[in-house]
């Protein structure tokens, strides 16, 4: 999608994800927005599961009565209701959260994919700018404005630059930061998880997410729409063969060496889908903030699984920055002592949600003591 070149906005949202498409139908009510990503339609990604304080978020933003549309093809739902979780961590026995009493109803089980492509809909018909398949090639501050220079990567483009001047800037890029990284912001990393993961078709009754603590880390599996499973281990790299992370049967393997794993996927399943190994750490840029520009999601601060807590923070972040920036600046001009009010203000925030989800990271990985001479518990207790 092509727009003019040398074009002036009010914010440009690098990254078209969760974080940059919710700010972006977030701000469209009352800036100039375009918005840049350097894919043509959303990965497969793990990261499936929505809380049920979400629906609060999708009501503000007129999403929640188009997020459980139908598919084309039939009456199912793109979603499926999350209605809890068991969990097995401290002990043998299951530590069940149902989600029956949340007064906010249930959570979902996303089909990842089509909830970014969702979103990305809803970005256009606000009158969003969508700028896509662009890789972000530069940033630079001069005369009050930011200078971004994105490639454009469609075939027919030849790599043609597209030029932005921007009064704000949001890094909505995820953990790779693209804009803080260009600009020399560096990044911090507290630990080293990954999660090696797996869909599979599902053939379980029990439609309830599955924790389940062992040595090396933890297993996670929940139901999917279109009757898949995800199947996915937590561990530190250093921890398990590369050819067990590489290898879907030896990986499959593992995960029926685990007792609640092996209780939730089909013992003679030979039908494996998309298989992937991604960062899963806990990481902070060194500066969520600064001169006219913000870093929002994962590209500020990436959360470890287990609080899943990554697109709701993301997105309720996106809510957060925008009722600052209006409150601070609410003629809409982005004068600078409103940019720099709006800097203080965020980095405020950010610094209370870090401190909050450390806290409460270090409380429950301390809930698990079975284990606690083996490597990877030690590192964390």
């Amino acid at each position: 999608m092509k727009v003019e070149t040398n074009k002036e906005v009010d914010i440009a949202i690098i990254g078209g994800g969760v974080a940059g498409c919710t700010a972006a139908i977030a701000l469209a009510g009352s800036y100039n927005v375009v918005l840049i990503d350097q894919t043509d339609n959303p990965p497969k990604r793990i990261g499936e599961c929505l809380p049920p304080a979400t629906r609060r978020i999708l009501k503000q933003l007129d999403l929640l009565d188009g997020l459980d549309s139908p598919l084309l093809s039939g009456n199912q739902s793109k979603h499926l209701k999350h209605i809890g979780t068991q969990s097995y961590w401290g002990n043998e026995q299951a530590h069940i959260v149902d989600l029956l009493r949340n007064p906010d109803g249930f959570g979902w089980h996303l089909d990842r994919q089509a909830f970014e492509i969702y979103l990305r809909e809803a970005a256009l018909k606000r009158g969003v700018n969508c700028f896509w398949p662009a890789k972000l090639q530069s940033a630079h501050f001069e005369n009050h404005r930011w200078s971004i220079t994105a490639v454009a990567k469609d075939k027919a483009s030849n790599d043609t630059p597209y030029h932005f001047k921007a009064k704000f800037v949001i890094d909505a890029s995820g953990r790779q930061s693209q804009f803080a990284r260009k600009i020399g912001i560096g990044r911090q990393q507290y630990d080293k998880l990954i999660s090696c993961w797996l869909m599979l078709p599902n053939q379980e009754a029990n439609k309830m997410s599955t924790i389940s603590a062992t040595e090396i880390g933890w297993w996670y599996s929940s139901p999917l729409p279109q009757n898949k499973r995800i199947l996915a281990l937590q561990t530190d790299p250093d921890l398990i063969d590369r050819n067990v992370l590489k290898d879907v049967n030896q990986f499959f393997k593992l995960a029926q060496s685990n007792r609640e794993m092996a209780n939730v996927i089909p013992g003679d399943c030979s039908e494996f889908g998309f298989h992937q190994t991604v960062a899963a750490n806990s990481t902070r840029l060194n500066q969520v903030a600064g001169q006219q520009w913000v870093a929002l999601g994962d590209a500020a601060m990436s959360f470890d699984p287990l609080s899943s807590q990554g697109m709701f923070n993301a997105m309720a972040n996106a809510v957060q920055l925008t009722e600052l920036m209006i409150k601070s600046d609410p003629t809409g001009i982005l004068k600078p002592e409103s940019l720099k009010e709006i800097q203080t203000g965020y980095t405020d925030q950010l610094d209370r949600i870090w401190a909050y989800y450390t806290q409460h990271k270090r409380m429950y990985y301390r809930e698990e003591m079975r284990w606690k001479d083996a490597p990877f518990w030690k590192r964390r207790h």
